[in-house]
Order: structure tokens, then sequence, then C-alpha cells
């Protein structure tokens, strides 16, 4: 016998390391979750607001902070629906609720406050998760994916079978995570620390979608509870921590999302969004595009189409640099788009993977038309950062025909930050660079 080459060192088989014990987690003493209402009575259309306080020793554990709502679907005088009305929730409807969700943590505001929350917690669920996630727990949000090529009421099984949890206004729970940055990250926020989580409501005409003839309905929110997992942690760990705050502050990495809207009127046949991000560069990017009445409110309109609208040049311009190098061309007319579609796995780092998003290459040019770009040197979606780079971003799109109606184009990104928390509490970041 030989070794396949001389620099091959001797592996150790852990089928044989028959002396060694698992480590102990001793750090944590123990932890449970706490139950917080909103500081406000709830009303139909007004903003639900949770305070939770930093008092105590105890660390939050951000990453398992939990929403529950109990609602019904009404008419607009707050009659129950007649048996068969033509109404439901529109999809992943626990975040389709809420049209912006801000956080606060001692009264500063460290989250992005725009009104694109749905597409935010849609597009990040869309591509993030595959079929058997999407067919078991993402269903407590009440995720059903809307039929491809019919996202409207019709023929959509998926807003039938939303439909049915709602149907003659009977009360449905729904459970999920916050979609936002700090509640991505699996560090602990620290005690000291006072938490403000403001969720803003979205229409009823975004939230909902109807086939009647003159739909009037609307969501009336029965009760809500945040979920806020507390961690006691051994006294010897909360003085090192007390001790090195006294030297440098605590820290965490985030991948802050930044969501942009603009409109392109109907008529036009290209677009070029000059300074579509200027300063700190993103390192992920993903583009679609819905119809303006729809991201509006329109019960007979999917707000969660992303129509193709026959683009056939889709490209990106960082410091005028083309990316990619050969720009997207997809001729959805002939159903060429290949590059377009795996653009989804390559630009999310799921392509070669054994792993999906449940986005079929049948179902992309039918209401899940959607673009992604790595744009990362490595093309690396790992923990570590990459070097933040300063510059000019640029899109430009065409189309192989006047646009018949006018659309907004939405525009997700990723950015490398850090929210730092010093010993006083206050709370330091720079979004910036």
């Amino acid at each position: 016998m030989a070794l396949v080459h001389s620099h091959s060192s001797a592996c150790v088989k852990s089928e044989l390391d028959l002396f060694a014990v698992p480590s102990t987690q001793s750090q944590i003493d123990h932890g449970q979750w706490v139950e917080y209402h909103p500081v406000a009575t709830l009303t139909d259309q007004g903003p639900l607001e949770f305070y939770v306080a930093g008092t105590g020793d105890d660390y939050i554990d951000l990453a398992n902070t939990l929403l529950v709502v109990s609602l019904k679907i009404t008419n607009q005088d707050g009659s129950n629906l007649a048996e068969g009305a033509n109404v439901g929730p529109t999809n992943l409807f626990l975040h389709s609720l809420f049209s912006q969700v801000d956080l606060n943590l001692n009264e500063k505001l460290v989250s992005s406050s725009t009104n694109t929350y749905p597409y935010r917690a849609y597009i990040e669920t869309l591509l993030s998760y595959g079929p058997a996630a999407k067919a078991s727990h993402l269903t407590a949000a009440l995720w059903a994916k809307d039929t491809a090529g019919h996202m409207h009421t019709g023929q959509n099984d998926g807003f039938t079978a939303r439909s049915r949890w709602t149907a003659s206004s009977q009360s449905v729970e729904l459970m999920g995570r916050l979609h936002g940055d700090l509640f991505f990250q699996e560090r602990y926020l620290i005690n000291g620390v006072n938490m403000r989580i403001r969720l803003v409501r979205s229409k009823d005409s975004f939230s909902l979608m109807s086939g009647a003839v003159n739909p009037n309905f609307k969501v009336k929110l029965q009760s809500a509870v945040l979920y806020i997992r507390k961690v006691k942690l051994q006294p010897s760990v909360q003085l090192a921590h007390i001790k090195a705050l006294e030297k440098t502050t605590v820290k965490y990495p985030i991948r802050r999302v930044e969501t942009k809207i603009f409109s392109v009127s109907n008529g036009n046949l290209t677009v070029n969004q000059e300074n579509l991000f200027l300063g700190q560069l993103p390192r992920r990017v993903v583009i679609g595009c819905v119809d303006n009445e729809a991201f509006n409110g329109s019960y007979p309109r999917n707000p969660f189409e992303f129509q193709h609208h026959s683009i056939n040049f889709l490209a990106l311009y960082v410091d005028g640099m083309q990316v990619p190098a050969k720009p997207l061309q997809p001729d959805f007319d002939e159903r060429h788009f290949v590059r377009s579609y795996l653009s989804l796995f390559l630009g999310t780092g799921r392509l070669h993977q054994d792993e999906g998003n449940d986005i079929s290459i049948d179902d992309y040019d039918k209401g899940y038309t959607l673009f992604a770009f790595d744009l990362t040197p490595d093309l690396s979606n790992q923990g570590h950062f990459e070097l933040i780079k300063e510059g000019n971003v640029r899109l430009e799109m065409h189309f192989a025909k006047a646009l018949p109606r006018t659309i907004n184009i939405i525009v997700y990104a990723e950015f490398d930050n850090i929210i730092e928390i010093d010993r006083s509490r206050n709370v330091l970041f720079d979004y910036s660079a």
C-alpha cells in the first residue's frame, strides 16, 4: 500500500475517538419566553406597539422573538362575511398585514423606516426556504404558494387554501418571527437596553384579495402578543461582560436590508435608474416588478405578482462596471430565460446545493420573475464580512414592448454593518460606511 501523495497526512476517525465526551453548555443558566402585550388598545387600522424594558440581568434572544396575532376578516361595517364570500388573505398574511416595522433600542431607531416591509418579508421567505419549510412551519404565518399564471383569485390554489382559514369570518391565529436585521442574527441583546417595536398596518386592500364586484372588506385584529425569549447567564459570565465593557463595546454584526421602490410610467421602453445606491455598495441585490395599482392596494390584484413585462435587458453598473459582464437578456416570448432563472440560485448562494426555493423554471415567468445579483468578490454567503466599498450603482432595464401600465420596481439590497452598544447603553452605528 502507498499514500496517494507524500504530503497526505494520517487522519483520525471519529468512530475511534472512544475516550472523549461532548462539551457542556454552562454559561446560560436558564431561559424562558415572556409574553408582552401592545401598549395601547387594538384598533382596526392603528399601529401595534410593544415595549420591552431592559431592566434586570436578563439578556434577550432576539432570533427567537415571535409575534402571534388573532384576527378575522369581516365586511367593512364589521358584520360577518356571508358564506362563500369571495375574499381571502394575500400570501404570508402575518407579514402582509404590516407595511412598516420599526425597531428602537433605547429610543434610537436602528431599522429602515420605510413602508416596504411586506416585500422584504415575502422576498426573504420566497428565496430562503424550500418546499418542506413552506409546507410546514411557514403555514403558521399563512404561507400558501400562489399558483403560477393564476396569481389573483380565480384558479389560484394558494388563495383558495388561505381563504379556507378565514371563511365566514372565522378567527385565525398566525405566528412567526419578525423580519428585521437584528432578529436575523444570533447574538443576545445585552441587559439594560429598552426595546420598542412598532408595527404599522397595511391597507386592507393590500393584505386582502377579492374577486367580488364591489369588494368592501377589512381585517379586524382581535389580539396580539409578542413572545420575547429572555435568558439568564451565570454570574461569572455576566461579570466578564461588565469588565469587557469597560474597554470596548458589545457588537452585533448584521446583514442590513434596504428595500427601495420607484415607479416607471406606462409607455416606457427603458429604465435608467441613476444612483440606485450611492455610498456603501450592497453585497446582494434582488430586483422585481409589480403592478403599481397592486402595490398601492387593490382587492382584485395580487401585490406579490412579480411580472416579467417582456424585459429583454437587465444589468447593474457598479462604478461603471457592468454586472454581470454579459447582461441578462431574456426572451420571454420564446421562453428563453434560463440565465435569469438561475440568478435566483447563483445570487443567493444556493446554486449546486441540495436545496431549492420552490420556484420551478415553469413558474418563473408566471408571477415569480425576480433577478438576483451577488456582488461579493468570492460569491460567498457565509458568516464573514466583505471589505466595505463605496461607489455608485446604476440599474438599466429594457422592455421588448412598451409598458401597458405603470409599474413599481422593487429593489431589495443587503449590506454588511455592525451595531454597537457601550457600557452606558448608548446605541452606536454608522450605516453610511
